[in-house]
C-alpha cells in the first residue's frame, strides 16, 4: 500500500544505498526505526553535489531532499522488510550544505517533509530540524536522518 502510493506519485523506492563507512543503514529498536544519514544517491551515484545557494539551486536541493527521504524509506524497508509496518514518521533531521548567506534550509527540508505527508497522510507529519552546515560527506548538498514509529 505505501509502495503503491509512492509509485502513484511517480517515484519508486530505490535500492538501499550502501553505507559509506562503518555504520548500520538503519536500526529497529523498541518500536522505532532510526536511519543513518542518507544522501541523494541513486544507483550508487550522488545526484546533487555542492553548496545550496552557490552550486545547487534551491529547487534542485528540494529534489535532493525528496530523494534523501526516498533513500531513508529504502533503508527502513531493508531493516524491517515492509514499509506497511510504519505507523508514522516521527522525526526528520535535514542537513543542508549551505553557501554563505543561504538561509532557506526549511524550504529545502520541505522537499522531504511534503513528500512524506503525500505518502503517509497525517501520519507523515513529523517534528523536524533543518540545519545549515559547512560541508557534507562526498560534497552532497543535503543529508537526511529519519525516525519512524512501527505499528504494534
Amino acid at each position: 500500500m505505501i509502495e503503491k502510493r509512492i509509485t502513484d506519485l511517480g517515484y519508486e523506492i530505490p535500492k538501499e544505498p550502501e553505507p559509506l563507512a562503518s555504520y548500520l543503514r538503519a536500526l529497529e529498536y523498541n518500536g522505532l526505526v532510526y536511519t543513518a544519514g542518507q544522501l541523494p544517491m541513486l544507483n550508487g551515484k550522488l545526484q546533487f553535489k555542492g553548496k545550496v545557494g552557490k552550486d545547487v539551486s534551491e529547487n534542485d536541493a528540494i529534489d535532493a531532499a525528496r530523494l534523501c527521504a526516498l533513500n531513508c524509506l529504502s533503508v527502513i524497508k531493508y531493516a524491517i522488510g515492509d514499509l506497511n509496518k510504519i505507523d508514522r514518521i516521527v522525526k526528520v533531521v535535514v542537513f543542508v550544505n549551505s553557501a554563505d548567506g543561504f538561509t532557506k534550509q526549511p524550504i529545502v527540508a520541505n522537499g522531504a517533509s511534503d513528500f512524506l505527508v503525500q505518502v503517509f497522510g497525517e501520519k507523515g507529519k513529523h517534528v523536524r530540524s533543518a540545519v545549515g552546515v559547512n560541508e557534507l560527506p562526498i560534497n552532497s548538498c543535503v543529508e537526511i536522518e529519519m525516525i519512524a514509529g512501527l505499528k504494534k
